[in-house]
């Protein structure tokens, strides 16, 4: 175990249903490993139902609830996808506000598969180069983002480090990107 996140909380932001489950358990593990102390934040209090793509999986316990984040008790943001997470999180209010000032405040982000719907919905993706499960390719460039197919995409030209991958077959090089971006 290294120890490069020691001292650092990470959210892992997701809906309390929809989230893809191992894009929530091997970046969780990875940053555990580094030394760091992930925090699963969702809307509502009690559990998260995750899936293996469309059937049901484990549950997870919510650590804190959206609206009672606050930015500067987090020292980076994992949004995980699965098609149904990000569509539901976007709805949330304190959700999209929380990522909004998350980035302004120039902290680390990284995305995955279908997370970046989520920052679509908070307006962050202007003049950033991001990947992403294909079919938001369109919604990425109406949002003004330079949509790529890469495994994985360190954006540093904007006000945050933006990490994103594009789906589960790139969780290895995806957690290597966003430990080395939550360490500074």
């Amino acid at each position: 175990m290294s120890n490069e996140l020691n001292g650092k909380t990470i959210a892992f932001l997701v809906a309390n249903e929809g989230v893809e489950q191992v894009e929530l358990t091997t970046p969780w593990e990875a940053v555990e490993n580094a030394g760091g102390r992930p925090v699963l934040v969702a809307p509502k209090d009690g559990e998260t139902q995750a899936f293996n793509h469309l059937d049901k999986a484990d549950t997870f316990s919510v650590d804190v609830t959206t609206r009672d984040l606050n930015v500067g008790d987090y020292d980076g943001v994992v949004l995980p996808g699965g098609v149904a997470n990000p569509d539901q999180l976007r709805t949330d209010d304190a959700a999209v506000r929380f990522l909004k000032e998350f980035v302004a405040a120039g902290k680390p982000v990284a995305v995955i598969c279908h997370g970046p719907w989520t920052l679509v919905e908070a307006d962050v993706l202007r003049g950033r180069r991001v990947t992403s499960w294909p079919s938001l390719q369109t919604d990425i460039r109406n949002a003004g983002g330079d949509w790529v197919d890469e495994q994985v995409v360190v954006c540093t030209g904007g006000p945050n480090t933006l990490v994103s991958s594009r789906k589960p077959d790139d969780l290895e090089a995806f957690c290597a990107k966003a430990v080395e971006a939550f360490a500074g």
